[in-house]
């Protein structure tokens, strides 16, 4: 298969669909007979199996205080339409049987133009709230085959489109259980550290994060990322953790060094499509403070401990109860969660073998079309 996958932070933001993005890349080019091309706005680097095609974009955070438009949403939707723009100069659907995207709406209509375009396939990576819905410019949306990232999505979507089921992945190479140093990064080596890696938008709900941590007088809470509400997190701080508070950004390359110099992970989400973060903090041993929903009780299954995070009190007890569990027991569950179903080899092949298909089941129709 020639696989084209498609979004404007690839190769430049580490965050969780652009690392879940180029895993899939990777695995898909590791399978014989694939050859895998990858579109971002980042630099191509070195010992990738896939090709890498360096496409200009506007950064997000350019648009943070740009008005919020019909179709142009948000910061992502400014900076996926500057993508569009050079997106259009270096990419040829002939030299393609299928393209991958999670970025909606303009390279997804934009890869499906034409009468002959390759068969398309969306990954729910952002949500499926553009497959679901028919207001606006979400009336618009199509796509060949649907890959779902959680049996949420897959369970509502299945009946409207061809789809499937397959989770994100995590390398367990790399996140694994350890003594991290602390002193490199700033925090104290004598206090419990709870961590939140997100992106500082309100759907992740940073600030009520920082609220329940506060609570507990000697906890440190580091917070990994950026977004348009660093300035509210970093006043939040200030006011109610004064030194206990760390604000911080760094490059994925980093991610496993401030895993393990945590205690506990906290993750305030109410409607994660996946949340990658899940199965690093798993990987790396850490138990997990998470909301309660079908979610991640399907990803998580008995390893984590699931709050109402909507009671700050209840949150704080759950990070209380979570330091308590630090047994190599404990930790060896977490990993064998991931062994089980979260390694990036198993979920490549599964990836092939949808979008394989999906490809017969197009030729299929166009034959009978015919």
């Amino acid at each position: 298969m020639r696989i084209a996958i498609v979004s404007p932070g690839l190769h430049r933001v580490q965050r969780g669909a652009e690392v879940a993005l180029e895993a899939i890349g990777r695995e898909l080019a590791k399978i014989e007979n694939n050859d895998v091309t990858l579109f971002g706005s980042g630099q191509s680097r070195k010992g990738e199996p896939y090709h890498f095609i360096h496409t200009h974009s506007l950064h997000r955070e350019q648009f943070e205080r740009w008005p919020n438009l019909p179709i142009l949403r948000d910061e992502y939707a400014y900076e996926e339409f500057s993508f569009l723009f050079n997106l259009t100069t270096n990419y040829n659907p002939k030299q393609f049987d299928v393209t991958l995207t999670c970025s909606y709406p303009f390279v997804n209509w934009w890869l499906r133009r034409g009468r002959n375009h390759p068969t398309h396939v969306y990954i729910t990576q952002n949500g499926d709230h553009p497959a679901q819905s028919n207001k606006s410019e979400y009336s618009r949306f199509g796509c060949d085959g649907l890959v779902c990232t959680n049996q949420e999505y897959f369970e509502r979507n299945q009946s409207l489109w061809n789809a499937v089921l397959i989770p994100n992945g995590v390398d367990a190479s790399r996140f694994s259980p350890g003594k991290g140093d602390r002193q490199a990064l700033n925090l104290p080596a004598d206090a419990p550290v709870a961590l939140m890696v997100s992106a500082l938008i309100s759907s992740k709900r940073v600030l009520e994060g920082i609220k329940a941590a506060a609570q507990i007088p000697d906890l440190h809470l580091a917070i990994c990322g950026d977004g348009p509400e660093r300035d509210k997190v970093v006043a939040l701080g200030e006011k109610l953790m004064p030194g206990r508070m760390h604000l911080m950004q760094l490059p994925y390359e980093q991610m496993p060094d401030v895993y393990k110099a945590a205690d506990v992970f906290l993750h305030m989400s109410m409607d994660e499509p996946f949340g990658n973060v899940y199965l690093e903090a798993l990987s790396s041993g850490l138990p997990i403070v998470a909301h309660d929903r079908d979610v991640t009780r399907w990803i998580l299954e008995d390893t984590s401990i699931l709050v109402d995070s909507t009671r700050a009190e209840e949150t704080t007890a759950g990070i209380h109860r979570a330091l308590t569990q630090q047994s190599e027991k404990d930790i060896e569950a977490r990993r064998a969660l991931i062994e089980k179903r979260f390694t990036w080899q198993a979920i490549g092949h599964q990836y092939s073998d949808f979008l394989q298909g999906v490809l017969r089941a197009k030729s299929h129709d166009l034959n009978n079309a015919i």
